[in-house]
């Protein structure tokens, strides 16, 4: 697979339940062609004097969506990691469904699929913490750990998605942007939003990754 860029580009029509398809409606018009689906970008060398157990990626806490108590990213070293940028009301929210699928099929090989509600984009997740919890529970039967309403584009995103973004080069441009880190919490692959969950593209890198131990 070339390993050309690929850009986020915000898509037209979609799915959301009520009112409000301003925002995205411009967001699945994006054409892309299997050699512009990832970023593979490789691994710096570790930083002296860093664990190897929690690389500096994962050195951080955010408090979980259902009760908003603190969780360290560190619990999730040496997993294969599916970070997204999620939101309720946009033309990909049924993504929530295929995220759930990949967590079910590859959780006990090391895959974990981990949520970051944003309002970033389009205001489209509007509500608060229980609110978007019960949605994605009730909706879609989100078992991956989700965690709090944050912010992850522009000089105010978390440190997280800071750090992504440099280790990448790209931002999320839309929701459910799509960030895969392997088990060494250094080697991330950047996949766009209309990247479906069930693209065979992004399974194979996902089954590649797991395969490192």
């Amino acid at each position: 697979m070339n390993k050309r860029d690929v850009y986020d580009k915000p898509a037209q029509g979609g799915w959301r339940p009520g009112l409000g398809l301003v925002g995205c409606v411009w967001a699945l018009g994006l054409v892309l062609s299997p050699d512009t689906l990832a970023q593979t970008v490789p691994a710096p060398p570790a930083p002296a004097g860093v664990s190897a157990a929690c690389a500096p990626l994962l050195q951080h806490r955010f408090e979980r969506l259902q009760d908003e108590k603190p969780q360290s990213l560190c619990q999730y070293a040496g997993q294969v990691l599916l970070v997204v940028n999620t939101a309720s009301f946009c033309g990909f929210t049924g993504q929530y469904a295929g995220l759930e699928a990949l967590y079910s099929r590859y959780q006990a090989r090391g895959l974990v699929v981990l949520g970051f509600p944003s309002n970033d984009f389009g205001r489209q997740e509007p509500g608060n913490n229980q609110a978007i919890a019960d949605f994605c529970e009730n909706t879609f039967g989100v078992k991956f750990p989700m965690f709090s309403k944050t912010t992850v584009s522009g000089r105010q995103a978390n440190p997280l998605y800071r750090q992504l973004a440099t280790r990448t080069g790209q931002t999320p441009q839309w929701n459910f942007h799509k960030y895969l880190i392997g088990r060494d919490g250094q080697t991330v692959h950047s996949f766009g939003s209309a990247i479906e969950p069930n693209n065979p593209e992004l399974i194979k890198v996902i089954e590649r990754l797991l395969s490192v131990k």
